[in-house]
């Protein structure tokens, strides 16, 4: 493991309430709230990035379409790639706005309100009578896009039972592909329509995910972790008993749980100013903004939006001009993406974060070396074979992209910052991320047309380059709670403090009501391995739960 690793590692507070969740043997099914709190964040946070997907597929695929083409006058170059990039220049400019709204009024308003941005983004979009109006509807789109998954990804993180927590946020990327895969097949039944409504239809139906938020984003309770840092700790509370320990309010994991957050966010809090200056103003938090800004980079520059957005180009590169071959080539890509997405989701908790992302990198790179060479063979030989090799590549690279940027993204960027930096680390991932796409969805058909297969060498370097980034840079957060992750690189005194503070408020509160407290039966309530604070050690007392 590279040095950071091993200085993160040292740096990790003890884990005390990752060993009370490793007793707990009943899987989520089986737990009525808990099944309820999963089904409601299925669309209301999950389904977010369904909007991301179809956005990115339905500019895809209504390039197949000769209406399309004949309505905007055959977009080529720089006016095909600002109208692929204004959605992510919307996100880019939304950026500043996003953390204020998460933390002043919480994550459930922030999906709400960027919601219905897009709601209205996308009906522009449908309405559109030439292709500066089309261009400002993406515009918007895009400006309401961040809103969503920053606050869903924080949400997601916040409100999940510890055990299926890393599941849930790798989830929420896999979700994407749902909305590809509808974006694709809807564009490819709409291209037997026979006016402009073979490309409005879709542009209207992007709507569609997020009136779904919309409908169901109050139903499902705020971060426990946002309340607590309102002083609305009885509600995080009842929350946190509800689903976490259904309904039992004796139970050892949650009070062990809130004793472990209120502690952890009020010694954050304590060395937070809470500005944008603290992002850069310490060691720890500088190394956090750096991996999460190049993990932005990462995302968006491994070739994805080459295949994302400009499949129709490297398509015809290889001989294929068909739309209709192409239109059910692309439906077929986006189910195979859905499938190994979701698939390589639930095994993130089996494997750590680094060695998951070493794979991904370093099977992108082959992919990417192979992809090219084969191109190389066709423009030079014309030969079959080598398109068939490249599709071959296309179909390859899904599954090697999602093992880490995919399934890993959020998991990853929920346990690397802090709750009290949360917002603002993901917007600066946000901002790298959404750059870095603006920057490649403008130049790749430039590339594309100018330089042919070569444009993909480039692809070849920087994959190298995240290999060796990633090795030497990327802390494991593999196995913990996020209070246990919140001083990765801090001093390791904070993490001691809130470990300490923790031990001796649980202790504190069993020994009390262990000896008259008998639980129903069944259920699991005993802690072991977490040791006893010691008496010197300093405590504030906070007040009983109920």
């Amino acid at each position: 493991m590279a040095p950071i690793g091993n200085a993160a590692k040292a740096r990790l507070a003890d884990p005390v309430l990752t060993r009370i969740v490793e007793q707990d043997k009943i899987p989520w099914y089986r737990k009525k709230n808990l099944r309820v709190l999963y089904l409601l964040l299925l669309p209301t946070c999950i389904g977010i990035e369904m909007t991301s997907g179809f956005d990115s597929q339905m500019i895809n695929t209504v390039q197949i379409a000769p209406a399309w083409q004949n309505y905007f006058n055959h977009p080529a170059g720089p006016l095909l790639g600002i109208i692929s990039a204004a959605y992510n220049l919307g996100a880019i400019c939304a950026l500043p706005f996003v953390p204020w709204l998460n933390d002043t009024f919480g994550r459930r308003w922030a999906i709400f309100l960027g919601s219905w941005v897009m709601v209205v983004g996308a009906v522009i979009q449908a309405l559109s009578i030439n292709a500066a109006m089309y261009v400002v509807a993406r515009f918007i789109l895009g400006f309401g896009i961040p809103f969503c998954i920053i606050a869903g990804s924080s949400l997601m993180g916040e409100l999940a039972y510890p055990k299926e927590r890393p599941v849930m946020t790798s989830l929420f990327n896999a979700l994407w592909f749902v909305g590809a895969l509808v974006a694709a097949g809807i564009s490819f039944g709409t291209q037997s329509v026979k006016s402009d409504w073979s490309w409005r239809i879709p542009s209207l139906l992007q709507a569609g995910p997020s009136m779904i938020q919309i409908c169901f984003i109050f139903f499902i309770p705020e971060s426990p972790r946002f309340l607590i840092s309102k002083d609305k700790r009885e509600e995080a509370y009842r929350i946190l008993v509800h689903y976490h320990a259904e309904g039992h309010s004796h139970s050892e994991f949650i009070r062990a749980e809130m004793a472990q957050i209120e502690n952890t966010i009020r010694i954050e809090l304590t060395h937070s100013e809470r500005s944008w200056f603290e992002m850069l103003s310490t060691p720890g938090m500088r190394k956090r903004v750096l991996v999460g800004s190049f993990l932005g980079l990462f995302t968006q520059w491994s070739g994805n939006t080459l295949i994302s957005y400009y499949l129709n180009d490297l398509l015809k590169l290889i001989g294929y001009t068909d739309p209709n071959f192409k239109g059910k080539l692309n439906v077929g890509l986006n189910s195979w993406n859905l499938v190994n997405a979701v698939l390589i989701s639930l095994l993130v908790r089996r494997f750590p974060r680094r060695k998951m992302y070493l794979t991904c990198a370093t099977s992108l790179m082959c992919c990417y070396v192979g992809w090219t060479v084969a191109m190389q063979q066709f423009m030079q030989h014309r030969s079959e074979m080598a398109a068939k090799i490249t599709i071959f590549f296309i179909f390859a690279y899904s599954p090697c992209y999602n093992i880490g940027y995919n399934a890993l993204t959020y998991t990853f960027l929920v346990e690397l910052f802090p709750f009290a930096q949360r917002a603002k680390g993901i917007t600066i991932f946000q901002f790298f991320g959404r750059g870095a796409g603006f920057f490649t969805t403008f130049v790749n058909p430039i590339g594309l047309e100018n330089v042919k297969w070569k444009w993909l060498v480039t692809y070849c370097c920087w994959l190298a380059f995240e290999i060796v980034f990633i090795y030497f840079m990327f802390p494991e957060t593999y196995g913990r709670t996020l209070e246990e992750l919140a001083f990765l690189f801090e001093d390791k005194s904070f993490a001691e403090e809130a470990t300490l503070k923790v031990e001796k408020q649980i202790h504190t509160e069993l020994d009390e009501w262990r000896t008259s407290y008998r639980p129903p039966e069944g259920v699991t309530t005993y802690i072991t391995a977490a040791p006893r604070a010691r008496a010197s050690d300093s405590f504030h007392e906070f007040g009983r739960w109920p």
